[in-house]
């Protein structure tokens, strides 16, 4: 009896073995109909996700692009948080993806990406529902609010802001500039003012955005459940913001929070609450961390190149000389008028390459240059392995603006520039975000010099961060 219950063991473990080493090859050979870009697809679920989510202390491409890249090719295959996807830094492939959007891909992110931004976030909607909510987006950000309002609003706040570090040993420069910002968008938003609320609300976006790209395990302790805590205790504030504004039907309309909550009032509503609450919460992320985290590369990079600073400095300087009043808020001919400015803008985004990844789905099986991309893949454009090219850009970790000397405007995403998207989902804060670098800029280097105290040090993760902060004192100028 024990000799037959052994066998019975063993037959089942042999059987269990074999099941496994089925499974992990189908999941190591998918079938296609046709040939699959070359790479491999990592471990059964894991994929190659460890790898991706490896940090990366420099400005260059990360190593798990670079070496697949060396590898393979401009085109490979690969599989992140237990979803095949082929990442592409094939210029050619990039642009087709984003022109054939709501033909061909469509937006789609990781579940886990979903899971922090909201399911019904503006990322996840496609055709009319995105086409709608893009134009309320745009009464806010668009150049004729910008150009009314919020640069005016801008100058005032980074003018204040600067000359307030300035009274400080040093300042965090990362943690400062986010804060600005954030005061400035979550006041046009949501109508915030931190020192009028009980709720520290950048706290929790804080919390989330230390966890936004990071290994998706959600247990205590990790930088991700870090995260989903800080995406949870936002919501928290935002749904009980909501309701009190429904409540009241005599509010009259003073942020964009209201113009949502306007729409969900019409008599055939397409706004819904859980459509307006991912849209605030995506809008008040958006809007701050990623100029921030620009700005601060920004200063880093002017600092480290003082002939820059000098060309920049110059032709701030010539924008004070020529005004009347030399205290008077910068005018929109003024911003329109900074050449030299909108290349070092160009230059640090370029550089900067906030968004390691942009992510589409194949809606049908694709062909592409002798390569399948099966209905269902993921496609990740990236964007710095298209930036940091030496056969695109010369020297491409260099710091050089006057690359962009005589190039036209880009006013939207390009083969070999998508530092802000491209296609249908151009990102629609561009123009706000070129005008708070360019406002910031032209308070800095026309009122203050600086000095780097401490920190600096930039690891990708592959999202940028300044792990030690980057500390730096200012000195008024005379």
């Amino acid at each position: 009896m024990e000799s037959l219950a052994c066998v019975a063991v063993w037959a089942v473990t042999l059987a269990m073995v074999m099941a496994f080493t089925m499974w992990a090859y189908r999941w190591s050979h998918p079938k296609a109909n046709g040939r699959l870009p070359p790479g491999s697809l990592g471990l059964p679920l894991l994929g190659e996700t460890l790898q991706f989510f490896a940090p990366n202390p420099t400005c260059d491409v990360s190593p798990f692009v670079k070496e697949r890249l060396g590898r393979y090719g401009n085109i490979f295959k690969t599989s992140i948080v237990g979803r095949s996807v082929v990442v592409s830094a094939d210029p050619d492939l990039n642009y087709y993806v984003f022109q054939q959007e709501g033909k061909l891909f469509e937006s789609w992110y990781p579940d886990t990406f979903t899971e922090i931004f909201g399911r019904d976030n503006v990322g996840s909607l496609h055709g009319f529902m995105y086409k709608y909510l893009k134009t309320l987006v745009l009464r806010l950000y668009g150049q004729e609010n910008l150009k009314a309002v919020l640069l005016s609003e801008t100058h005032h706040a980074c003018r204040a802001s600067l000359a307030s570090w300035a009274s400080r040993p040093s300042v965090e420069l990362k943690d400062a500039i986010s804060t600005m910002i954030f005061d400035i968008t979550a006041k046009k938003l949501i109508s915030y003012e931190p020192s009028k609320s009980s709720e520290n609300l950048r706290k929790n976006f804080v919390a989330f955005i230390r966890g936004l790209i990071s290994f998706p395990v959600d247990i205590p302790g990790t930088a991700y459940h870090e995260c989903m805590q800080g995406r949870k205790n936002a919501m928290k504030v935002l749904k009980k913001m909501m309701q009190e504004r429904m409540a009241d039907t005599g509010r009259q309309s003073e942020d964009f929070f209201d113009v949502l909550i306007e729409e969900m009032r019409r008599e055939k509503p397409v706004m819904t609450e859980a459509i307006a609450l991912d849209l605030m919460f995506v809008l008040l992320f958006a809007s701050f961390e990623t100029t921030a985290l620009a700005l601060t590369l920004g200063v880093k990079l002017l600092a480290e190149n003082p002939r820059v600073l000098q060309a920049l400095t110059e032709e701030h300087e010539a924008i004070v000389s020529n005004r009347k009043d030399k205290d008077t808020g910068l005018t929109w001919a003024e911003y329109k008028s900074m050449t030299f400015t909108s290349q070092v803008i160009l230059e640090i985004v370029r550089l900067a390459n906030i968004v390691p990844g942009i992510f589409r789905k194949a809606l049908q099986d694709i062909e592409f240059k002798g390569y399948t991309i099966p209905a269902g893949w993921g496609v990740m454009v990236c964007p710095p392995a298209v930036h940091l090219n030496p056969k695109i850009y010369e020297d491409p970790l260099a710091f050089n603006p006057w690359r962009w000397q005589d190039k036209a405007e880009i006013t939207g995403g390009t083969k070999h520039f998508m530092a802000f998207g491209g296609g249908l989902r151009f990102c629609v804060g561009t123009d706000l975000s070129k005008v708070l670098m360019a406002t910031f800029i032209h308070c800095l280097v026309t009122k203050y010099s600086w000095k780097t105290v401490k920190g600096g040090n930039i690891v990708r993760t592959p999202g940028l961060s300044f792990p030690d902060g980057f500390h730096v004192q200012l000195f008024p100028k005379s």
